[in-house]
């Protein structure tokens, strides 16, 4: 029989303690006097036909505690018989992915499936967005390993196809505008346009820096000439001014003091620039907030690598000259819930940063 034919007696709660008793006493007395009401016409006229009886609008009264183990392990069998059925449908990226690595190939769909060893008629339903053939775990690696896919990309836990990392060289380059890195970092940016940009710089943010301070640390640094540093900077400000974007930054409270003083790598800079910086930067926290929001945390209690959070999409861990590129969705939410640490610890919040900023520069 059905479950869905069962009627649950009105539930009655156990009583833990002896004290209980004479409520519990009580409320079956209640109950039953119910059921015997409700029963009481289908004594009447053609007399009592049951609990079977079809003139009753539900069937035969059960046990609550029974009736729940019954519908219990009801809904337990449906569900595991629909993660048993090879039926279920794939996942809804995985059609969308497996057509865009056939396009990355140049192949045939024939030509694409039988070089991985794979049926034909088996890539069709693969790629079929109304398909609910499951893809089975040795199709997925035989496509992954005769292409160079990702498995995790192909279902949609990654979202880079033929590696998860990947090394950009941050090296010098003689041709006018930004680097190649910059300009597949700026790229990313805007395609993370609709995404929170989460942001540790390696010394101070680069959008805020002024063309002195970029000819300082360019001056005898390998990569980017100062020119096309310059103009990166530039477009990264352009972009934070759009009201559509959002980027947080987190830097130590120990690493701002130390510029203003002039102390570690900035002690060969002179007074004025270091003035010129801080009132640049007073003036942009200000003109840039919300969309731009920097915190500053204690250096001594959180450490945090050099690095940018490109939305759900990617990270970019930076290693001096080289960026470690990471695209697993894994690696990449790790690396936002360590910044959301970072912002939950701030000492310095966004609208006191100029306050903060301005101390600091009467003190220089």
């Amino acid at each position: 029989m059905s479950v869905d034919h069962f009627v649950l007696q009105r539930p009655v709660p156990r009583r833990q303690h002896a004290k209980d008793d004479d409520e519990e006493y009580r409320r079956d007395t209640i109950v039953h006097e119910q059921q015997h009401e409700e029963a009481a016409p289908d004594r009447r006229g053609d007399g009592d036909r049951g609990p079977f009886d079809t003139r009753r609008p539900h069937g035969p009264v059960v046990p609550s505690n029974a009736a729940y183990g019954v519908r219990y392990f009801h809904n337990f069998v449906v569900c595991t018989l629909r993660l048993m059925d090879p039926r279920t449908a794939p996942p809804p990226v995985l059609h969308e992915r497996l057509s865009e690595a056939i396009r990355r190939t140049g192949f045939t769909k024939a030509e694409f499936a039988e070089r991985a060893g794979v049926d034909r008629t088996t890539l069709s339903q693969l790629l079929s967005p109304a398909g609910v053939r499951q893809p089975r775990v040795d199709t997925l690696r035989a496509l992954a390993a005769a292409h160079e896919l990702s498995i995790d990309w192909l279902v949609g836990l990654s979202n880079a196809g033929p590696v998860e990392a990947e090394l950009l060289d941050h090296t010098s380059f003689e041709a006018r505008g930004p680097s190649p890195t910059d300009e597949k970092l700026l790229g990313w940016l805007g395609e993370a346009a609709d995404y929170k940009i989460r942001y540790v710089p390696s010394t101070l943010p680069d959008l805020l820096k002024t063309e002195a301070v970029i000819r300082f640390e360019r001056s005898r640094a390998e990569g980017p000439n100062v020119a096309q540093t310059i103009e990166t900077t530039e477009a990264q400000l352009s972009w934070a001014r759009h009201p559509d974007t959002e980027m947080e930054c987190c830097s130590s409270t120990q690493a701002v003091a130390s510029f203003a003083r002039g102390e570690g790598m900035w002690s060969r800079l002179g007074v004025e620039a270091r003035r010129e910086q801080l009132d640049r930067m007073i003036t942009l926290v200000d003109e840039l907030y919300p969309t731009f929001r920097w915190f500053l945390f204690d250096g001594s209690r959180r450490y945090a690598a050099p690095v940018t959070v490109f939305g759900p999409k990617r990270a970019a861990l930076y290693l001096g000259q080289l960026y470690l590129v990471l695209t697993s969705a894994e690696h990449v939410r790790t690396l936002s819930r360590h910044f959301d640490l970072l912002i939950r610890d701030a000492d310095v919040q966004p609208t006191s940063m100029g306050n903060h900023l301005a101390r600091l520069r009467k003190r220089v």
